[in-house]
């Protein structure tokens, strides 16, 4: 319990991480549309801070500020998931674009580029390229949501009982089989997803990286979403 974390008080607490949850909600908001409001994510994560203090357990083997940084970043993005201000069409037709992919790859066994998912959509270029952009502007937690294989989050597992064998098996062999399909996403798919989330760069940051514009590098974002959902879609 937090009451352990050398015995400082829970006030002591909150003022000690509220920077960490500012920080975290500051660099999720640069992935967000511009009508989210950064106070409701950093109110968002001060209550992830609170439930990590009440739930943190050292005997789990990680420090109070690890643990408080899963159950922040998790709040803020259930935050960001329950007022989902997506349109219910822009779901649709995220979910017509994977099942597009599929049929190319599965008809022709190569990637299938932007021109063939548009003429399996029926629909030209440019507008294969407008449900990309609607696509990424509503939804940039797309690889997250991926990964996850069930209810409980990281965070969960270190405050909860221990998964069991059969779910570690199933969870290994989800990662292993999200692993290849990563490996196996076009060069430059992969780049972006490589740039977005392991070096953290943003949007416009990645532009700057590949020659393209921000728009650009949104579009290829939802692309690399899109064909990683049709690659996995018997897990889902």
């Amino acid at each position: 319990m937090y009451n352990q974390l050398e015995f400082r008080s829970g006030q002591e607490l909150v003022e000690q991480y509220a920077p960490l949850v500012k920080r975290i909600a500051r660099h999720l908001m640069a992935r967000l549309p511009a009508n989210v409001v950064l106070d409701d994510l950093i109110q968002a994560g001060m209550l992830g801070l609170l439930e990590a203090m009440s739930k943190y357990d050292p005997g789990k083997g990680a420090s109070f500020e690890t643990y408080a940084g899963i159950r922040i970043r998790g709040a803020i993005i259930d935050e960001v998931r329950r007022g989902d201000w997506t349109p219910r069409s822009v779901h649709r037709n995220a979910r017509r674009v994977s099942e597009a992919i599929a049929a190319v790859e599965g008809r022709t066994g190569r990637d299938a580029s932007d021109s063939d998912v548009a003429a399996e959509l029926g629909v030209s270029i440019d507008t294969y390229h407008s449900l990309l952009q609607d696509s990424a502007e509503s939804r940039l937690f797309s690889l997250d949501e991926l990964t996850e294989s069930g209810e409980d989050s990281a965070g969960e597992q270190f405050a909860g009982a221990d998964p069991s064998p059969a779910q570690m098996i199933q969870d290994g062999a989800f990662k292993a089989a999200l692993a290849r399909a990563i490996e196996g996403l076009p060069e430059r798919e992969k780049l972006v997803l490589a740039l977005y989330y392991d070096e953290e760069l943003n949007l416009k940051e990645i532009g700057q990286v590949l020659g393209v514009t921000e728009s650009r590098v949104s579009q290829i974002h939802s692309q690399a979403a899109a064909r990683l959902r049709a690659r996995l879609r018997d897990w889902q």
